[in-house]
């Protein structure tokens, strides 16, 4: 079965559950797969009408499986993606002897995938986004990029890349008419420009607010405005400085999803890197993690040290005392258990599995306020 056949079973399912606010942003992913205006044009009435009848849940998903079915007849040719778009070997960074270096990082990057890089402040995070967004050069190494687009210069390079800093630049007038002036540098004609900008407000939950200014505007929708601009140039990479800085629990995992699922277009995806001190929701929707501590490079995929690996690493909250817990797990084969930052981390044998450390937490009746199984987790890097 295809991808966009997959897509479509996928959207069925979240309207027969009735989850209809999901199912229609993965609709409205559906429709930007087709490339088709007419379609766009659909998507947008019925947008516009969901607006007006907002209690007719029941009429919207006839007419939003209506529009899906129709979407499912147009053929979709799928982007091959073997090739990687960006490259970097043995990139270095120095800022002077005895001073802060980053490298050397060797890493490639896909279209399609999401590339979530985390560490602690004053760690490089920042200065590898700015590398690879061409805003400052490096000292040693290669970069090289694979662009579809063919390109004769960095000004021409860069038109394909979009670098957007935690801290976004104002902007003046509508929200929509801001993305309509996007296209319009574009040169593309006005007709199609209404459309495709109406499809992305629509896309990003904008509709509501598409007539308003910045200062009218949370931080939550300010930081949707910037993605809706930046995928209306349709980048090859994305590059994202905590994105998810100043917003709720809520809006984070909404834009997370959504980005996840704009990048893994069929047939335009974009290689999205996105910096973030919130660990757990970025691992959530990566395919892989990149750990910078003093500089240096680490994945998800690597041991932090030969003293851990293979080890059982997980994280507890718990009101016990460091005796009373480490008696619970006695016969575990527990080799560790640190107290960090008011959570105890504990370090069993590579034969006890994570269920036997619930069981015996159950068994003991004791008060996990949390628990999770770092293992894998990048998590494992700052406790260690």
């Amino acid at each position: 079965m295809t991808q966009a056949k997959l897509r479509i079973q996928e959207v069925n399912s979240f309207f027969k559950n009735k989850d209809t606010v999901l199912g229609y942003r993965k609709l409205m992913d559906c429709a930007i797969d087709t490339q088709d205006l007419a379609i766009y044009k659909k998507v947008i009435a019925l947008t516009d009408w969901k607006s007006q009848h907002p209690e007719q849940e029941v009429a919207f998903i006839e007419k939003a499986l209506s529009l899906l079915n129709e979407i499912s007849k147009i053929p979709i040719t799928e982007y091959q993606r073997e090739k990687p778009v960006v490259v970097g070997e043995n990139l270095i960074k120095s800022y002077g002897i005895n001073r802060f270096e980053l490298g050397p990082i060797s890493t490639t990057i896909h279209k399609g995938e999401v590339y979530g890089l985390v560490g602690e402040n004053g760690n490089g995070k920042t200065t590898l986004l700015r590398i690879l967004a061409k805003e400052i050069g490096y000292d040693k190494g290669q970069l090289h990029y694979n662009f579809d687009s063919i390109y004769k210069s960095d000004y021409e390079l860069r038109t394909n890349l979009v670098y957007i800093p935690q801290r976004t630049q104002k902007w003046y007038g509508s929200l929509k008419d801001n993305l309509k002036f996007v296209l319009s540098s574009y040169g593309i004609p006005p007709e199609e420009n209404e459309t495709r900008v109406l499809m992305m407000i629509a896309r990003f939950g904008l509709w509501p607010y598409k007539h308003l200014k910045w200062n009218e505007l949370s931080s939550g929708y300010k930081m949707r405005f910037e993605l809706a601009r930046t995928l209306l140039r349709q980048p090859e990479l994305l590059l994202l400085d905590e994105p998810l800085a100043n917003l709720d629990v809520l809006a984070q995992q909404v834009i997370l999803e959504d980005l996840k699922s704009m990048c893994n277009s069929i047939n335009k995806p974009i290689a999205l890197i996105l910096s973030s001190q919130q660990l757990y929701e970025v691992e959530k929707i990566s395919d892989k993690v990149i750990y910078l501590r003093d500089g240096k490079y680490t994945d998800n995929n690597a041991m932090p040290s030969t003293d851990h690996k293979s080890q059982l690493i997980i994280e507890i909250d718990s009101e016990l005392e460091r005796d009373a817990l480490t008696s619970v797990f006695v016969e575990l084969q527990l080799e560790k258990l640190n107290y960090n930052g008011g959570i105890y981390v504990a370090y069993f044998n590579e034969s006890t599995s994570f269920p036997s450390v619930l069981t015996a937490l159950g068994t003991h009746k004791v008060n996990a306020t949390y628990i999770r199984n770092i293992t894998k987790s990048t998590r494992r890097f700052f406790v260690s």
